[in-house]
């Protein structure tokens, strides 16, 4: 495709090269007969002698030598981090010390689409939504961990759950609905009645579409992906001794794509304690 202020096409560079070469034109005669410059049909004639038809096609714009490109080895942590982790320019920036505009130009010269365009896990378009206020919907799901014996190991099951709203309560939030899965915990009458007794909605997925609760679910890869599983823990104890120092850095310092880069505390009245 020919640049978007080029006088000429490609098919029309070559009828002025071969006027001024196969048929002998002056230059001055044949810029006027094309309407371009005396230097223009130089360049051209110029070109069809050294490359014949083939030179008159677009040379790319870039440059030989590009001296502020990020250097080779940041790019290739880049790359790396994005394949290991899965994570957005927004965090890649954060932990390669680089802009977020130049992570996403690195992703994309090296063919790396955005996560935001797919959901992974069943390939079609992500449907995103945020909520008007805190607590309007809250996402409910339970994720079972393989407990870490001493010394390693990963056989013996662990589980962890609990009731929410009262810590919900104490940071003004309160809960109007709740999604959950179609699991047998949530379809029997004491969950209803629970809900019933805290003044809450219950509301449901559809079946064998796990991606309607998509929320809770991602949350669940990051869990794994940045505490669970991030790195070698020797026991379950020291885990879950990681645990509330990667929760706090999750609710208030990681910066979330899908809120403009800022972290869950701050879609909270006051949980990030901005007005104390």
């Amino acid at each position: 495709m020919s640049h978007r202020n080029a006088p000429l096409t490609p098919t029309g560079r070559l009828r002025l090269a071969r006027c001024v070469v196969d048929e002998g034109w002056p230059l001055r005669r044949a810029a006027e007969r094309f309407q371009v410059s005396h230097t223009t049909a130089a360049r051209w004639a110029g070109r069809y002698r050294q490359l014949g038809p083939a030179g008159m096609l677009d040379r790319s714009s870039r440059p030989h030598h590009s001296p502020r490109q990020t250097p080779t080895p940041v790019e290739q942590q880049v790359v790396r981090l994005r394949r290991e982790h899965r994570i957005g320019p927004v965090r890649l920036a954060a932990r390669c010390g680089i802009a977020a505009s130049t992570a996403h130009r690195i992703l994309l010269r090296h063919g790396l689409p955005a996560l935001a365009t797919l959901d992974r896990a069943i390939g079609e378009p992500v449907r995103r939504y945020e909520r008007a206020r805190p607590g309007e919907l809250v996402h409910i799901d339970v994720k079972k961990l393989g407990r870490i014996p001493d010394g390693g190991g990963h056989k013996v099951l662990g589980r962890a759950a609990g009731r929410a709203t009262a810590w919900f309560a104490a940071h003004g939030i309160t809960i109007e609905r709740v999604l959950t899965d179609n699991a047998w915990a949530y379809t029997k009458n004491t969950w209803r009645q629970t809900c019933h007794d805290l003044g809450i909605s219950p509301r449901w997925t559809k079946p064998w579409r796990p991606q309607t609760n998509g929320k809770v679910e991602r949350f669940h890869r990051t869990l794994l992906d940045e505490w669970a599983y991030h790195r070698p823990y020797t026991s379950d104890r020291e885990r879950q001794a990681a645990f509330p120092d990667w929760l706090d850095w999750y609710n208030y310092h990681r910066p979330h794509t899908g809120i403009g880069g800022q972290p869950p505390a701050s879609r909270a009245t006051n949980l990030s304690g901005q007005h104390t």
